[in-house]
This record gives C-alpha cells, sequence and structure tokens, in this order.
C-alpha cells in the first residue's frame, strides 16, 4: 500500500482563451506545463479560503461531542493498535473525512468490522477489497 498513488486525475473544461493564456506561460517557461498551472492556481486559491477551511474543521470537531479521530482532513490511518485499544476498551467509531484513507493490512477484518461502524470519505481509500465491499465504498 505503500507505493499508492496518492493523486487523482480530474478533467476541467475552460475556454480556449483561457487556455491559450496558460499555455502562453508554459511555452515561456513560468510552468512546466498545464497541470503545473492548474496545480498551483488551485493551492493559492485553497490558500486564500484557509481561515474559513480551519473554522469548518473546528466546527465538524466539536460538532456532536465526535473524537478527533473520528474526522479528518488530509490522510488517515487506521492502524492495527487503533483498532485493538479501541476494541479492548469496547469503543467504536464511525471514520469521516475528507482526503485519504488508509486501512493497514495488518488490520484484523472482523475486528474492524466491529469497531468501526461506518465509513464515509470523500476522496481516496486505501484497502483490501473486502473491506471496501463491507462498508459499500468505491
Amino acid at each position: 500500500m505503500a507505493n499508492e498513488n496518492l493523486s487523482e486525475k480530474v478533467s476541467v473544461n475552460m475556454n480556449v482563451s483561457t487556455l491559450s493564456n496558460i499555455d502562453l506561460l508554459v511555452d515561456n517557461g513560468y510552468y512546466s506545463n498545464r497541470s503545473d498551472f492548474i496545480n498551483q492556481a488551485v493551492r493559492e486559491r485553497l490558500q486564500s479560503h484557509q481561515r474559513t477551511i480551519d473554522r469548518i474543521i473546528d466546527r465538524e470537531i466539536k460538532d456532536e461531542g465526535k473524537p478527533i479521530s473520528s474526522w479528518f482532513v488530509g490522510v488517515y490511518d487506521i492502524r492495527r493498535e487503533f483498532v485493538e485499544e479501541s476494541k479492548a476498551k469496547g469503543k467504536t467509531a464511525s471514520v469521516t473525512g475528507y482526503g485519504v484513507l488508509i486501512v493497514n493490512d495488518d488490520v484484523d477484518e472482523e475486528m474492524l468490522y466491529e469497531v468501526v461502524t461506518s465509513i464515509k470519505i470523500k476522496g481516496k481509500i486505501i484497502c483490501r477489497p473486502s473491506i471496501k465491499q463491507h462498508y459499500g465504498l468505491k
């Protein structure tokens, strides 16, 4: 799983004028290619919304007393130790997030199903196909 690609292809439609301006900058060495330009533009736009993003994250973490570990933005790793400790304490979790969810290969599936009641992710999920099937994930 460590070699898994953490990027996704996104398709966007642009008018010819916009694309021509991007191509002009690429051809003159300001960006290595169209993707480089688009990635930089998206990063800059997200940076301008950082306060809003932080506010949403704070609200989600505090909402309904959810534990921090059940809601995430970025990369979340479900490890064997987390599953074993949660089961030993009789705790369950519902995992919700935006980004990449990784369920490590050494996690016992049956124990995972007892501990993690649901998984809802907007992004990429890296785990065994049987785990995806159990939770109804793509």
